[in-house]
């Protein structure tokens, strides 16, 4: 049974666990570990979440626990709030922080967003160290504990069911939101932020979402390594330490919210382990533990580079459902009753679509120089609403760049696109998407390791109008479901909907383009284009499409602008051809006439009069 869809369940069956845990009184020095691995997840699973799920790097997670440390310490002992209240203060100067921290950093890709969390990560150490509120490098000390209805958590054990409760309910937490549309936002943005932004998708919005997400999870934990310690200095929150905690969840499992708790059991105990043994081995005192965890640790993400929790997945498939569960079938326990009663979704609606034949794509004059290559030099061509237009042209003839900038991803030098009587040529793929278009890419781009149902979801990301906080607490399980009965129906036009439960990367890939173009019909656009849709794919395949793109259509009024080398398949399936050379345009027409056109001819059939 999966986590989400009992997810109330499973959290209240894991606190009258931890009380039962509790109340058997387990040896203290078992206590204080455990107490210390519950706040390392909390931190761990932070860096799942911003790391092995969105793809972003960060080495200084400990300063975001420092902050939330610090500021209910000073709170708490100078101004003499209650923890409650220095949690709450916390948690907002953790968000302000790390809200503009991501403003600056997260526009950076590559290394350099792992080089500057590095450099706010010891900037902030050394401001604990140096403010002289703060109590600079000798810290913060009496601080007081953790108060619950008079009862006060003074003692390891009194703390255990605290921080245990808050991992096990944040883990609950983010599982509901990762099987969300937030979620499967998050998950897109590591396929790549020109797919994601395609569907619609704002990239920097979601990214924030995440770094602040992960930034608050490590000031919870702060928090309450504070009250646990009952003082606070620079120390635990250094460079070492943010270190410490990506390695606990990438050996744990970076893609995996549990593999964040395995791999702060795993590092804490390995590092206790061999503090006790190696001085009674080598005879003398020192730090020899971190050698040989280092050496340890490259043997074992050597042997399973996906860390322990992802090995164990791997070995027994049932508890892949369980850990990662994908969105689909969840939710079809709803009545079907109250789900007819709900109101319709805000987003999830028709767009209006142009009358058949009213003009649709208007491109003007359209130039494009990469210095002193010119891309495109002068291209305009127009398009009807349910139109099928083909764009051809030999190899190097700047189909794709026409392509890129008609949907946004690429700026003009000069020229204009018109869409439905609007100049778009200042909008990003994002806004262009919201109008309307949708398109698949010449190299596909898919999330591999999500099912094909959650694929073609990303692409109905604007039909739905959820927010995490929906995911949260449930709100949202009404319109998952309509968007994935959409989601289905977008993948039977395309022959693929006996496939909706596998991962992407188990297709062929003729069927990933296909599952590309059910992405983008779930967008329910009013132009759709395609870059090459049938490359890879097999005669019958090829049928198949070119009767499901005529469907789309004559049945529905999709335009659709197409980027094709198979001629066969381009002269039996487009109402008119736009042939380019060397980013000049050179003809124009419908396809008989453009097949005996003396210049295509030459230039592109290769064939001589």
């Amino acid at each position: 049974m999966k986590l989400r869809t009992n997810s109330a369940l499973f959290g209240v069956f894991g606190t009258l666990v931890l009380f039962a845990l509790r109340w058997f009184q387990p040896p203290e020095f078992w206590i204080t570990l455990a107490n210390y691995i519950g706040i390392y997840s909390l931190v761990a699973m932070g860096l799942v979440l911003l790391t092995g799920i969105s793809g972003m790097t960060s080495f200084g997670q400990a300063a975001f626990v420092g902050i939330g440390a610090y500021a209910s310490a000073y709170l708490t002992t100078v101004l003499g709030l209650s923890p409650w209240l220095g949690l709450l203060l916390g948690v907002v100067i953790t968000v302000f922080t790390a809200y503009c921290l991501g403003l600056i950093t997260l526009g950076l890709s590559g290394h350099y967003l792992p080089l500057c969390t590095i450099a706010w990560g010891i900037s902030l150490f050394y401001i604990f160290g140096n403010m002289e509120f703060l109590g600079k490098f000798d810290g913060i000390t009496g601080i007081p504990p953790i108060d619950i209805f008079g009862y006060s958590l003074i003692s390891g054990s009194d703390s255990f069911i605290l921080i245990w409760i808050s991992v096990l309910w944040a883990s609950i937490g983010l599982n509901n939101i990762l099987q969300s549309r937030t979620g499967r936002a998050i998950r897109a943005l590591k396929g790549g932020i020109l797919m994601a932004e395609s569907c619609g998708v704002s990239t920097m919005q979601y990214k924030l979402l995440v770094f602040v997400m992960a930034a608050v999870l490590a000031g919870v934990s702060g928090w309450l390594y504070a009250h646990l310690q009952r003082a606070v200095n620079p120390t635990p929150f250094n460079l070492t330490a943010g270190i410490g905690y990506l390695i606990m969840a990438v050996v744990g499992g970076v893609g995996y919210l549990w593999g964040a708790v395995l791999g702060a059991i795993f590092i804490t105990l390995l590092n206790n382990w061999l503090q006790n043994i190696l001085p009674s081995i080598l005879g003398q005192s020192g730090n020899y533990e971190v050698v040989v965890s280092g050496v340890l640790l490259i043997f074992l993400l050597q042997k399973y580079p996906s860390g322990v929790l992802s090995w164990f997945i791997h070995k027994a498939e049932f508890a892949k459902s369980y850990f990662y569960p994908s969105t689909i079938k969840e939710l079809d326990t709803i009545d079907p009753i109250e789900l007819d009663s709900a109101k319709p979704l805000s987003h999830l609606s028709s767009k209006n679509c142009p009358l058949r034949g009213a003009p649709l794509l208007s491109v003007n004059n359209i130039h494009k120089s990469y210095g002193g290559l010119k891309a495109l030099n002068g291209v305009s061509f127009k398009m009807s609403a349910g139109q099928i237009v083909g764009l051809i042209g030999p190899n190097g003839a700047g189909k794709s760049t026409l392509f890129n900038v008609i949907s946004g991803v690429v700026q003009t030098s000069s020229g204009s696109v018109e869409y439905m009587g609007r100049e778009v040529q200042a909008l990003p793929a994002r806004k262009r998407a919201i109008l309307g278009m949708a398109r698949s890419f010449q190299h596909v781009r898919l999330i591999a390791n999500m099912s094909v149902l959650d694929n073609v979801l990303i692409g109905a990301h604007m039909r739905g109008g959820s927010s995490w906080v929906d995911a949260v607490f449930g709100a949202n399980k009404k319109e998952e479901v309509l968007l994935q009965r959409l989601a289905m129906q977008c993948l039977d036009q395309v022959g693929l909907a006996h496939c909706s439960g596998l991962d992407a990367n188990s297709l062929s890939l003729g069927q990933q383009r296909l599952l590309e173009i059910a992405r983008a019909l779930a967008s329910d656009p009013n132009l759709l284009l395609l870059d090459e849709p049938a490359a890879g794919l097999r005669h019958l395949e090829k049928q198949q499409l070119q009767t499901a793109l005529l469907g789309l259509s004559r049945g529905k009024g999709i335009s659709i602008l197409i980027v094709e080398h198979d001629m066969d398949f381009v002269m039996g399936l487009v109402d008119e051809l736009v042939v380019m050379d060397f980013g000049n345009p050179i003809a124009t027409g419908l396809p008989n006439e453009v097949r005996n056109n003396p210049r295509v001819i030459q230039a592109y059939l290769g064939l001589q009069d």
